[in-house]
């Protein structure tokens, strides 16, 4: 079932187009990725999503609701946490929280999605003195807790320290296994993978391609490197005799393999029966960012 329906959207400022012509579903329960560059047109697509912004053609479906006629509906399904987004600096965690049950007729518990999101021990402390890390589950918790089937979350680790990023992917998977649908807008290669169950890469407005990260990555190559020192000489006739191997290369004491299915599984069962151990082996394959490269011509940046 689809939770939103994007339809030839088209949104522009003054001479500037910010969308053109942008389709895409969310399928309920996944975690759909808006991915690109900054100014792609990710932000102003979701901001035409939730009815904070009015395109100027095209449609959408929000839980089969229009934002731009019933708004009211598409608050009651839709929690929105936005890049842009600030509290005053002096509210605090608790106070934020009652204040956004107060807007809804039937919120969640804030009191318990304050401790979901591990914030109970910071409920008096004021915006400002909020770590980075906890300012994002603060935005998380304001974005649930009018009990939302589907919530957007903008730009949500922008600014964190690698430890505080990875745990608010942590949550990210957590809501997502409440039975919330996610639509993550993001421009982390790392994030979009790690999370993502599809994504949409957006550039300069458009959508390129909708695709899993891997479905993504196998239309640039399906091919893998495997680079390693071998203990022995390796002979390069015995590894290209492999149906999974295309290449084999030297180069400053190691041996590149490329090639494609159960690489790894070939080559290791080759070189354990001529006992040769390949030590600091390393699998390499295509990424999003070689994805992104080849579909747009330039590197997500």
């Amino acid at each position: 079932m689809k939770s939103i329906e994007v339809r030839n959207l088209h949104k522009r400022y003054g001479d500037r187009v910010a969308v053109d012509d942008v389709s895409l579903d969310v399928k309920e329960g996944e975690i759909f990725g808006i991915l690109g560059p900054n100014g792609a047109g990710k932000t102003t697509t979701v901001e035409c999503i939730a009815g904070l912004r009015v395109p100027d053609s095209g449609s959408v479906s929000v839980a089969g609701f229009d934002p731009r006629v019933e708004r009211d509906e598409v608050r009651r399904v839709l929690g929105v946490q936005l890049q842009s987004a600030a509290l005053p600096d002096k509210i605090t965690v608790a106070e934020a929280l009652d204040l956004f049950a107060s807007f809804y007729p039937s919120p969640a518990p804030w009191p318990e999605l304050m401790d979901r999101m591990g914030l109970t021990g910071s409920r008096d402390t004021r915006f400002a003195k909020l770590s980075g890390g906890q300012k994002q589950r603060l935005s998380v918790a304001l974005a649930l807790v009018g009990k939302p089937k589907i919530a957007v979350l903008d730009e949500l680790t922008t600014g964190l320290d690698p430890q505080a990023r990875r745990d608010t992917w942590e949550l990210i998977e957590q809501v997502r296994d409440s039975g919330v649908t996610i639509v993550l807008v993001t421009h982390f290669m790392e994030e979009a993978e790690r999370l993502c169950d599809r994504l949409a890469l957006i550039d300069a407005g458009k959508v390129v391609a909708v695709d899993s990260p891997s479905g993504l990555i196998e239309r640039v190559s399906a091919e893998q490197r495997l680079r390693f020192r071998p203990s022995a000489p390796v002979d390069h006739a015995v590894l290209l005799a492999l149906p999974e191997v295309t290449e084999v290369s030297a180069t400053g004491g190691h041996v590149v393999v490329t090639g494609s299915g159960n690489l790894a599984q070939a080559v290791t069962l080759t070189l354990a029966q001529h006992g040769i151990v390949p030590n600091d082996l390393r699998i390499e394959q295509a990424t999003l960012d070689d994805a992104f490269l080849a579909l747009t011509g330039r590197k997500l940046s």
